[in-house]
């Protein structure tokens, strides 16, 4: 069961439906609730490592589902510095919680600068409307 349908204002978005938590040098990555009930029941989470190099735009972790098996795009380059290890022993708290348990990676970004690339919470409600 997925939580209720959420976009949080702190949040930046990219167009293939991945979230960004920004912290001065540092950004967490997860998938929005959009894309985890596009996505269905979540069983397996599997290829972020630490020490990985992200380009954003480019994938980074596969997501597999009842209904298929998604690349998940990063929102921003960086190297991973953590990667949710909860999430892959549990993949289901993509679903229940996709901004909060049920993160991905944290990233040491490389240019912060692009993340005037990506889209406020407003403008990705209106992307998936």
């Amino acid at each position: 069961m997925s939580s209720p349908e959420t976009y949080p204002d702190e949040l930046l978005y990219h167009p293939e439906h991945d979230w960004a938590r920004i912290e001065d040098r540092e950004a967490t990555f997860g998938i929005t609730w959009y894309a985890q009930n596009q996505l269905g029941e979540i069983v397996f989470v599997d290829g972020a490592k630490i020490g990985d190099d992200l380009k954003q735009g480019e994938p980074y972790v596969e997501l597999e589902s009842v209904k298929a098996v998604s690349e998940v795009i990063a929102p921003l380059s960086g190297r991973i510095v953590a990667v949710n290890e909860a999430a892959a022993e549990e993949p289901d708290s993509v679903n229940r919680s996709p901004y909060e348990q049920g993160w991905l990676v944290r990233v040491a970004l490389t240019d912060p600068a692009e993340r005037d690339a990506l889209l406020s919470s407003a403008a990705y409600r209106e992307l998936i409307a």
